[in-house]
């Protein structure tokens, strides 16, 4: 398929393209009647932060969804947003920002094709089956066109794939790498599975941390599809806002989103509340994947011992177990999270810059950042809770 083929367009909604022509690229696996893979680039998230108020003005990001069409049918399509900011993002470049304004540049607004507030690893590319190598190059050039035509400083993707981070350095952007802390299921039929692969001590701390959590004086319960009720939420937006003051300032969600959540987002979602009789005194949000559980917000009313590590590390594993997923993804930062199991993995985005001079700088800065990174996911899975005889995740 050549190139004049392709038409780009720049949608300010997703109002103004079917769910069934995202989700075609979004997630075509859920013809077989399964979940998606990544249930955060589906029309029904995206669109529920858009019409929440969590995106679009005021915010700081801004939709222009970018779509690819061969023949009138979409191909790939890609969520891309015009920041005024770097919040949200968990791939930080404030520094890159502050030297170019420095330099007497404008920084923002740039180019991001991110799922907002999200730093969960998936395609950012999202292309109909067959189509990727075609979709992928269209995308990426008309982001880099977008952003050229605009005199916008730079366009950055983030949380994609290790495929996609390699291809767009083939295409001349910039790959950056992170680390995240991940647990990975190893076919453990049960939790003591997992913790017979621990060396004692690590093992003996976290039956600890576990038997304190687990005296809070209440119940832990489980909550998924139609289990979640409106009054769950009402308890979830309490821990949110209090944790989102503490981390943001201000919580990027508004309460508009969790009401949506309850219409069209539920099934995706796993709510892990501890009960003080009928009152959730914290909780801890999972979106569930088809082999991914994501752990995303965490809050509480009352403090409890080891709560925290219980409900966001333990019953994600439980629950990740028990339903055959391979992995738990904890959300962005936390070596607190390795004593517990979850393994440092490499994250990974791309960037493109305007200015030659300064994506020099920013070239050279990464190279050295790649050679750290690497350097401390080395050392800090030497260090990680696993008995040295027992072979770590690939």
């Amino acid at each position: 398929m050549s190139e004049h083929q392709i038409e780009i367009s720049v949608l300010p909604s997703l109002a103004e393209i079917d769910a069934s022509d995202w989700d075609a690229c979004a997630c075509p696996e859920v013809a077989d009647g399964g979940r998606p893979f990544d249930p955060f680039t589906t029309h029904r998230f995206l669109k529920a932060l858009e019409d929440s108020g969590s995106v679009g003005p005021g915010t700081g990001w801004q939709p222009q969804y970018l779509v690819a069409r061969a023949d009138g049918k979409v191909i790939a399509c890609a969520p891309l947003y015009a920041k005024g900011h770097s919040q949200g993002e968990y791939i930080f470049d404030h520094n890159w920002a502050h030297a170019f304004e420095r330099a007497g540049g404008r920084y923002y607004p740039k180019l991001q094709i991110a799922v907002p507030f999200t730093p969960a690893t998936g395609r950012r590319f999202l292309t109909r089956p067959g189509h990727w190598e075609t979709g992928l190059a269209a995308l990426t050039q008309g982001a880099v066109q977008l952003a050229a035509n605009n005199q916008l400083s730079s366009l950055h993707i983030t949380f994609c794939t290790k495929a996609e981070a390699e291809a767009g350095a083939q295409m001349g952007l910039m790959a950056r790498t992170g680390q995240q802390f991940h647990w990975f299921n190893q076919g453990y039929g049960s939790f003591d599975d997992f913790l017979a692969q621990l060396s004692s001590r690590k093992r003996k701390n976290i039956r600890k941390e576990r038997a304190t959590a687990q005296a809070f004086g209440g119940d832990i319960v489980h909550l998924t599809g139609d289990q979640i009720e409106p009054h769950h939420w009402d308890a979830f937006w309490q821990f949110y806002q209090d944790t989102g003051a503490r981390k943001w300032g201000t919580p990027y969600l508004t309460r508009a989103f969790f009401d949506i959540a309850q219409d069209v987002l539920r099934d995706d979602i796993l709510l892990i509340l501890a009960m003080d009789g009928d009152r959730a005194i914290a909780g801890a949000l999972n979106v569930i994947g088809r082999d991914v559980l994501y752990g995303r917000y965490w809050g509480c009313v009352q403090d409890h011992p080891c709560l925290h590590f219980e409900l966001c590390y333990y019953q994600a594993i439980d629950h990740a177990i028990a339903h055959g997923l391979k992995q738990v993804e904890a959300g962005a930062q936390g070596e607190h999270k390795l004593a517990r199991g979850y393994l440092p993995t490499p994250t990974h985005s791309l960037h493109w810059i305007a200015d030659d001079g300064f994506a020099d700088a920013v070239g050279e800065y990464l190279k050295a950042e790649r050679a750290a990174v690497d350097d401390e996911i080395e050392v800090l899975t030497s260090f990680g809770p696993f008995k040295k005889t027992t072979g770590e995740p690939e």
